[in-house]
């Protein structure tokens, strides 16, 4: 594999971790919103 290459591949895998880290943030913060409203809706109640 030339140099050129290698560095290309390395690029390419960084780019994907990158990606990756991004999705795993946008996860917890939707997990976190989730929890937030599981909270709010708790509050209601239904007459019975």
């Amino acid at each position: 594999m030339e140099v050129g290459q290698a560095v290309q591949r390395l690029d390419e895998v960084t780019q994907q971790n990158a990606a990756l880290v991004e999705e795993s943030s946008a996860s917890e913060s939707l997990r976190e919103q989730a929890g937030s409203l599981k909270q709010v809706v708790a509050q209601f109640r239904l007459q019975e």
